[in-house]
């Protein structure tokens, strides 16, 4: 059968011919697409070119699933303060569930709308799912907070979520992409709404974040998601490696292996958030905050420190000395994180994830690193002042340098093999002393 002959071709070329095509739309009306949203349900909205410089390190990843991207609408949904300020933490996680299924429907209402005006339009998740094949590197399709930002729609809290100047933290973001132009573009706002009050840094029940503005991203990561991605696979392999029921027991409480079927079934839940529930920034959320700063600490902030809990951190890391200094009445597990590179890429990103400011106290070292074989690549860490620097090449002096087959070198850091191995069979070898590689790998505990 010709096409033209096809059932379903047959009608569509006769209303075809009796209509005029449909002509493309240049630019959208800035205020019309505004109104769209709100009555879509959005509670804010901001709309940002793709040629912004802000958002640069996002455009390549944006043009390989949508090549026709031309803007961006950014969406805010407010978020109900009292459950996230619950220390139940049922309570909050069932608002984080149901607001994110909000800004999904909201963004899929408006790319619907915008299809039947001829405008092609995709709505990334506003958290999951996510591309998990490129787990664990950059799973997310599209940053929603930097698109936030220049949008105008609030600006990063130390506690590095957006806060909207009207709803405080007390939001969740959405993103769409369309393919056209709009009439007119958003600008960040000019001051940012964080109180820098540091309640998030006294809430906070890993010390993730610091009073100096830096962020221990594994602390948070292992304690917060802990049953989300790295977390639910470190669980997974605790059953593998436990020989009976009883064995795996002792390292699972019934309470925990409950609450992972509870995420399983309902949506996995946050262990903590705290330092979006303490955070009194924002028009609507600062009154209390003004009133009576002694009160709202201790009818907000107190709840959650006080309250009786397991914290999850890896062994060694800073994260495990804060509690026990800190939070001495909450419990410590230790657990691995999951965050296994895959490849030099990875390893060398993730550096500065996984770097340990405390365990770096004194170390003053620069270290290259020389990767052979499937993946060849040339490194150098810097770590001084607890801080580390990570750069392509070799520079400067080092005072280890490290050669190692690519390969090699990430079985063990993965620890699917062994160092005294590597270096008798002269895959792995390193100039300098080897206290400093005992140094480096205390920096970075998984």
């Amino acid at each position: 059968m010709k096409l033209d002959d096809h059932p379903t071709a047959q009608p569509a070329r006769r209303k075809l011919s009796q209509q005029s095509l449909p002509v493309s739309v240049s630019a959208l009306d800035a205020e019309g697409l505004r109104k769209l949203c709100l009555d879509a349900g959005a509670d804010d909205v901001g709309f940002v070119e793709l040629g912004r410089p802000a958002l640069a390190d996002q455009r390549d990843d944006i043009l390989r699933i949508f090549p026709r991207a031309q803007s961006f609408i950014s969406l805010v949904v407010r978020m109900n303060r009292e459950p996230i300020r619950s220390p139940a933490r049922s309570v909050a996680n069932l608002e984080f569930h149901h607001a994110g299924d909000r800004v999904n429907e909201v963004a899929r209402t408006i790319v619907e709308a915008l299809e039947a005006r001829g405008v092609r339009a995709l709505n990334p998740s506003t958290g999951f799912p996510m591309e998990m094949e490129r787990f664990p590197g950059k799973i997310w399709v599209i940053s929603h907070k930097p698109v936030a930002v220049a949008a105008g729609l609030g600006r990063m809290g130390i506690h590095r979520n957006v806060i909207h100047p009207k709803f405080g933290n007390f939001v969740l973001l959405g993103t769409i992409v369309l393919d056209t132009e709009i009439s007119a573009y958003d600008a960040p706002i000019a001051y940012n709404p964080c109180l820098e009050c540091k309640l998030c840094v006294a809430a906070c029940p890993t010390g993730a974040i610091g009073t100096d503005g830096r962020f221990d991203f594994s602390a948070c990561y292992t304690h917060n998601y802990r049953e989300f991605m790295g977390g639910f696979t470190d669980w997974v392999e605790q059953i593998a490696d436990s020989p009976n029921a009883k064995a795996y027991r002792r390292k699972v409480s019934d309470a925990e292996s409950t609450s992972i079927w509870q995420s399983l079934s309902f949506g996995a839940n946050y262990k903590a958030a705290y330092c979006l529930a303490v955070c009194p920034a924002g028009e609507e959320v600062i009154a209390p905050f003004l009133i009576d700063r002694k009160s709202f600490t201790a009818a907000v902030v107190t709840p959650l420190q006080d309250k009786i809990e397991p914290v999850y951190v890896v062994p060694g890391s800073d994260a495990e000395s804060h509690v026990t200094k800190r939070f001495p009445q909450k419990t410590i597990k230790r657990v691995g994180n999951g965050l296994r590179p895959h490849s030099i890429d990875q390893f060398l990103a993730g550096l500065p994830n996984a770097f340990q400011r405390g365990k770096a106290e004194g170390l003053d070292a620069t270290y290259h690193f020389v990767f052979t074989g499937a993946e060849a690549r040339h490194a150098t860490v810097a770590i001084r002042d607890k801080q580390i620097a990570v750069q392509d090449g070799l520079v400067g002096e080092p005072r280890l340098r490290i050669t190692a087959d690519s390969r090699t070198w990430l079985k063990f850091v993965r620890k699917e093999g062994s160092l005294i191995g590597a270096l008798l069979t002269r895959r792995i070898r390193f100039k300098g002393s080897p206290r400093l590689l005992m140094a480096f790998g205390k920096c970075f505990p998984s």
